[in-house]
């Protein structure tokens, strides 16, 4: 299939988002293991380090982007969206790994009271401008993150925030060396992987959520279900079930129309209901309906019980009861509707018997009496000219 031209437009934006990301960790990554180095800093180093991860999860992020944002196919009817969910609980569970190494690491310089050589004014002011620049990164790609819906594009922008906090840490660190207060460093990382392993927890939760396909919350559900009553047609909704993907919902739901309706209108109200979810809804890409002639909820899945003849053996059974009533002989048309568990049966014949048909219809009946399955039996009359028509 071919993308739609928003789809088309948000998986562009997904990626220049991340390239800009990946061109910025290179920059920041490079310039912080020099600086670091120059003046003697292990912490600017190690955060030099930290910042070259972080390309290697931009490049991530833009593989899972571009598969996981193709249309659907022939070997994934419903999309690729689970590629993105899988990425987001792989990228939350670097984000929880990053903040133990974080608090780990500091716990260790705090006990062992690690002392940090005094690194001069042009690494604190390093640590200052990539502070900031992680910081517009972050913003920059949580707004297009929630633009084109993507809680993978999400996820690695509080993978740029992490940066920005342990940044911070680095900077409370040389200010403190600097001042010859070291400990500060610690305590502060120690806070700091507390707060980016919460963000990486909430991350694992919600792709671990949708992975099991978690309904969309009861408040939602419920607008669902009072948007599909108000369709003309509509007599009632049930088992209405939802799912997410990747920012993405679907829905399937049963919808009870008039017994008596055709086929095509049954079907043409369904097409309303889905029509006014979807204005109504815009993360909804799937809508499966089906349409019931009668209100089944809470009866489980007919299709697990024995089940009504179907029509061949319908008209065989009603041919060798009425093969000789005028009736049958002259019939036109015969419609069957499966009702309270019975087959109903309407024959419609020409004006060519003059009997009323509720005589013909009890005689019809009678005949057939010993057929179980067999519900109200009525005779309908058409005239020449509408037979004709037909």
């Amino acid at each position: 299939m071919i993308a739609t031209p928003d789809l088309a437009v948000n998986n562009r934006d997904a990626k220049r988002a991340t390239y800009v990301a990946a061109w910025l960790d290179g920059l920041l990554g490079c310039a912080k293991v020099v600086v670091g180095t120059l003046v003697g800093s292990a912490a600017l180093v190690a955060d030099g380090i930290h910042s070259f991860s972080d390309l290697v999860t931009d490049g991530f992020v833009l593989a899972a982007t571009h598969y996981g944002r193709q249309a659907p196919d022939q070997d994934h009817h419903y999309g690729h969206g689970r590629i993105e969910t899988l990425a987001t609980l792989l990228l939350g569970s670097v984000l929880i790994f990053v903040a133990g190494a974080i608090a780990w690491s500091s716990l260790q310089r705090l006990f062992a009271g690690t002392q940090i050589a005094a690194p001069g004014v042009w690494a604190m002011l390093l640590a200052v401008v990539a502070l900031l620049a992680k910081e517009a990164l972050f913003h920059y790609t949580m707004r297009i993150a929630r633009r084109v819906k993507s809680k993978l594009l999400e996820a690695n922008a509080w993978h740029s925030r992490s940066d920005v906090l342990s940044t911070a840490v680095v900077l409370v660190a040389l200010m403190g060396a600097q001042f010859g207060i070291g400990w500060l460093d610690a305590v502060a990382a120690v806070i700091v992987g507390l707060l980016v392993g919460k963000v990486g927890w909430d991350l694992l939760w919600e792709s671990a959520r949708e992975l099991v396909d978690t309904a969309l919350p009861a408040d939602a559900q419920q607008q669902m279900h009072e948007v599909a009553c108000t369709v003309p047609g509509v007599e009632s909704v049930h088992d209405l079930r939802t799912r997410q993907s990747a920012g993405w919902a679907m829905v399937d739901l049963h919808i009870v129309v008039g017994p008596m309706v055709s086929v095509s209108e049954a079907h043409e109200i369904g097409n309303e209901v889905s029509r006014r979810l979807r204005g109504s809804f815009p993360a909804l890409t799937d809508v499966t309906f089906h349409i019931d002639p009668e209100d089944d909820a809470g009866e489980g899945d007919p299709s697990r019980f024995p089940g009504l003849p179907l029509r061949p053996e319908v008209v065989a059974a009603l041919d060798a009861r009425w093969n000789h009533h005028p009736v049958w002989r002259n019939l036109t048309d015969l419609q069957l509707h499966y009702l309270d568990g019975k087959v109903s049966v309407s024959l419609i014949i020409s004006d060519t018997i003059h009997q009323p048909p509720q005589c013909l219809a009890s005689q019809l009946k009678a005949q057939a009496g010993d057929i179980e399955w067999l519900g109200h039996v009525e005779v309908l009359f058409v005239t020449r000219a509408a037979s004709a028509m037909r």
